[in-house]
């Protein structure tokens, strides 16, 4: 006999709270900065190194030219019918430039496989240029791969572990050309909230104006304030965020309930608020019988063995909680001892949170994942 309960309680579930507003949090920490952000690289290369898990030519030709591409400028004539190796690799090499990074610094890279190669570890990758955007070169990675994973593989069988295919080079690309980007001719500069908020971006512009004693910062919108670099008298707009990055504010976000089905966890935020209401829950039993009946025909005659299915179904209504009354709560921990009250597995919870919201008595944004 199996539950349905008991069918999707796999994994172990808790049901958990965590406050929207933990207390005075850092600018910096709330907002991006207008002008200071990074830029995606991309690149296209070799891979060479590795232990016969590399690419098949034929089933990859993209890898065959690559390779004869990067022999020629090392002043190495070959043809494609002088070589089927397997130990190189056609790869993708991103990474992202960071702001204000300078030529000769160094940035990390991730490098992924787009052949039919089996694993990257080992390998070493062959200097790749990195575009931006704009088609212009950027950066050059070279270095050994350090993949996220493992494989062996037998006669008979292989085993995988991780993503072998793919993998990182810590500092694996230097800088060669900077952004174009003048941050000391900034008059003003805006600043971009993550989670748009009129209250919260409100509270940046007082801050703001209070650490400098003056109009300084003006609210836009919800996702946006404005900074007067030339009212703030810096010496410069660095000095200037350099101030106002650090000031403490207190965010404020929408009452607002995750749910993951998969996992079964519920997140709640610290201004959830549920109204009076009354809740009824129960289980369904499934139970499911296999008595496969064998037929035989008699001795001597003509006929086979024959099975015959016999199944026996049921489905049984267990008591549940009865109606049970929740009290109206005026803050957060008072709503879980409210829900916690019903008994229930928070997969069940989840169901009752959604007939509640469904009801109208539950006063929080529902986001299921």
């Amino acid at each position: 006999m199996k539950t349905l309960k008991t069918i999707v309680a796999i994994v172990a579930c808790f049901l958990t709270a965590f406050p929207a507003t933990a207390g005075p949090i850092r600018i910096k920490d709330l907002v991006e900065f207008d002008g200071v952000r990074g830029n995606d690289l991309v690149g296209y290369g070799l891979v060479v190194g590795l232990n016969g898990t590399g690419d098949g030519i034929r089933n990859a030709p993209f890898t065959e030219e690559i390779m004869s591409n990067v022999l020629e400028r090392l002043g190495v004539n070959v043809t494609g019918e002088q070589y089927r190796p397997k130990n190189v690799a056609a790869v993708f090499v991103t990474a992202a430039l960071p702001p204000f990074a300078r030529a000769g610094s160094q940035i990390d890279i991730t490098v992924s496989a787009i052949g039919d190669a089996k694993s990257l570890l080992g390998g070493t990758l062959i200097m790749t240029p990195l575009n931006a955007a704009d088609g212009q070169i950027y950066a050059v990675a070279q270095g050994t791969i350090i993949a996220g994973g493992a494989s062996a593989e037998g006669d008979g069988a292989s085993v995988v572990q991780g993503v072998p295919t793919a993998g990182v080079i810590p500092s694996g690309a230097r800088v060669e050309r900077e952004i174009d980007f003048d941050f000391t001719a900034l008059t003003t500069i805006r600043l971009a909230l993550r989670t748009p908020d009129f209250t919260t971006a409100e509270r940046i512009e007082n801050a703001i104006n209070g650490e400098f004693g003056r109009v300084v910062a003006r609210m836009l919108d919800a996702g946006t304030v404005a900074l007067d670099i030339r009212a703030t008298r810096s010496l410069s707009p660095a000095h200037a965020l350099g101030r106002v990055e650090n000031v403490l504010v207190t965010p404020q976000t929408k009452a607002r309930i995750v749910v993951d089905q998969r996992s079964g966890t519920i997140v709640m935020g610290e201004d959830v608020r549920i109204s009076r209401v009354a809740v009824s829950q129960g289980n369904l039993t499934l139970r499911i019988e296999e008595a496969p009946l064998v037929v035989q025909p008699n001795p001597f005659s003509e006929g086979g063995t024959v099975v015959v299915p016999r199944t026996k179904a049921d489905i049984q209504e267990e008591p549940g909680i009865g109606l049970a009354e929740i009290q109206e709560g005026t803050s957060l921990s008072e709503v879980v001892a409210g829900l916690n009250a019903l008994g229930v597995s928070p997969r069940d919870m989840i169901d009752i949170l959604k007939s509640i919201k469904a009801a109208g008595a539950l006063h929080a944004e529902f986001l299921v994942r």
